[in-house]
């Protein structure tokens, strides 16, 4: 007999006159494995936020563990004992992996800490996930899997029946996603129920029953995960992006053979172990680095912060130095949030690193002023004008990408640029490095899980204890991994609609916004 874990009837939740859920229905059993597929952000958080803690709702039911917590007359606040495991990790760098997981857990009151027992109480739990895991080691010291498991860990020893992971493969390589993918097996054996939430079909039917598909804040359908790419996914707002990598894939040459943009000689730095590659102007090249281990030591190299122990790092044909860092463009993860400065103008932001193309564009406003005419049309004369916090999320990310544009250098480095991006903007950064590589300038997608990369990709890299593992090329994406995003795609694409048949219309509309409703 089936123990129903949480069940949301009808739930209309709105925040600040927003309708972010509008009758949000989604039943998990115990020891289920439930795949939700956002097709866009709307309603995602404010999801989560009700999960964790029983807010005012305009309407519905919320029962957990066949009690009934929260509903539209009476809302309590309380918290429910549900588990989040987000990509940004939850603990806390000072303490133990044992303090994470007995201490700062809700209802801990003792006040005397003995280590040596909570390291003995722990080591069960650790043993059972199979993964090699110190209670002693501090969590400043953990790579990003480990940190995930001690997270998983943590909220099973608090006694969650309910544990909501949040793209775990946003953060866990393909070499440990089938180790996450067996303890997330385990414990549902023993009743613990799973929200696996994740942007891709395939990565959820690796390890879901049946998966969700959620759009504008509603459940739109229900699929089994044993069928395979459901023809049901097209009908919800993916189909223009689906045309987007067809047509890309059927029309995008071979990008000519040139002195490399970004070469990378036996190089060697912490994790770094010896790494060779090269990529030429106006190609794309993916970097996965399957244990997830040197993505930060890369960046502190590129970006000039560090320097390398042994090897070369030429860029343009030169050694990377001071004098040259212009030339490379890191584009952090996320870059709406972390490469904007919210104090300057907007022509402040996009003139940022075009000092060394313009010497008096600090100076004089006559550069500015040209540069104001010349990206005007693109950009919007409206957006240039508004102060940068007052930017939506979209104009956010024309603006970064824009300033690079503007800088020309030999190689942009996009660090997991698809990471959180819901089908809109995931089609709007892609045409954004478009614009980079229809420059000349050589794209580097360094990235953990391959996510979307593949529909830009020339070519991908496969690294392995900072070293490459193997090299793929286009004509060989379809020997990938079953879970690979697109995967059928590259398998056979003559399976697919031919981009010739497909009308391209130069634009894609964008999702229609959730609109609230009213109650029956």
């Amino acid at each position: 007999m089936k123990e129903e874990v949480l069940r949301m009837d009808r739930i209309t939740f709105r925040e600040q006159g927003t309708t972010e859920l509008n009758h949000f229905c989604l039943d998990i059993d115990a020891g289920e494995i439930v795949g939700l597929i956002p097709i866009n952000d709307t309603g995602l958080g404010a999801l989560i936020r009700l999960l964790r803690q029983n807010l005012p709702l305009h309407y519905g039911y919320v029962y957990y563990r066949g009690r009934l917590v929260n509903h539209w007359q009476e809302s309590d606040l309380t918290y429910n004992r549900i588990g989040v495991i987000e990509s940004r990790s939850g603990l806390a760098d000072d303490l133990t992996v044992a303090d994470n997981v007995f201490v700062l857990r809700q209802g801990f009151k003792k006040r005397i800490i003995r280590r040596k027992v909570l390291n003995r109480q722990l080591e069960p739990f650790l043993r059972e996930t199979g993964v090699k895991l110190s209670a002693e080691m501090y969590a400043r010291d953990l790579t990003a899997f480990p940190r995930f498991i001690t997270e998983l860990v943590k909220a099973v020893v608090a006694g969650c029946r309910l544990i909501v992971l949040m793209e775990p493969a946003s953060v866990i390589s393909d070499a440990r996603l089938a180790t996450l993918q067996r303890i997330l097996r385990h414990y549902a054996g023993e009743g613990i129920s799973f929200l696996y939430v994740s942007r891709h079909y395939e990565e959820a039917r690796q390890i879901c029953t049946r998966a969700a598909i959620m759009l504008n804040g509603e459940i739109a359908k229900v699929v089994p995960t044993a069928d395979t790419l459901p023809e049901t996914l097209q009908c919800f707002g993916v189909e223009a992006y689906t045309q987007m990598v067809r047509r890309q894939e059927r029309a995008k040459p071979l990008p000519p053979a040139t002195a490399p943009a970004l070469m990378l000689r036996d190089l060697r730095f912490e994790h770094i172990r010896s790494l060779n590659l090269s990529v030429a102007p106006g190609e794309c090249v993916v970097l996965q680095d399957l244990n997830n281990h040197i993505l930060r030591d890369l960046i502190a190299l590129l970006s000039g912060a560090r320097k390398p122990d042994g090897g070369q790092l030429l860029v343009r044909g030169k050694a990377l130095a001071a004098r040259h860092l212009r030339d490379v463009a890191v584009i952090q993860q996320q870059p709406a949030a972390s490469m904007l400065f919210p104090d300057l103008s907007y022509m402040d932001n996009l003139c940022f690193t075009l000092d060394h193309r313009t010497p008096g564009v600090w100076r004089r406003s006559a550069p500015k002023a040209s540069v104001r005419a010349e990206l005007a049309p693109l950009l919007g004369e409206d957006v240039i004008d508004k102060p940068v916090e007052q930017l939506s999320q979209r104009e956010k990310y024309d603006l970064v990408y824009t300033r690079v544009l503007l800088q020309r250098p030999g190689v942009a480095v996009c660090v997991q640029p698809f990471m959180g991006a819901d089908v809109e903007q995931r089609m709007q950064i892609w045409k954004l490095m478009e614009r980079l590589l229809e420059k000349g300038i050589a794209v580097l997608i360094l990235a953990v899980n391959l996510a979307d990369s593949l529909a830009l990709a020339d070519r991908l890299i496969r690294v392995l204890g900072g070293a490459v593992q193997a090299v793929y090329s286009r004509e060989d994406f379809g020997s990938l991994p079953p879970g690979t995003p697109w995967h059928d795609f590259w398998v056979n694409p003559e399976r697919c609609f031919h981009a010739d048949a497909i009308p391209n219309t130069g634009s894609v509309a964008p999702i229609a916004p959730n609109q609230p409703q009213n109650q029956p």
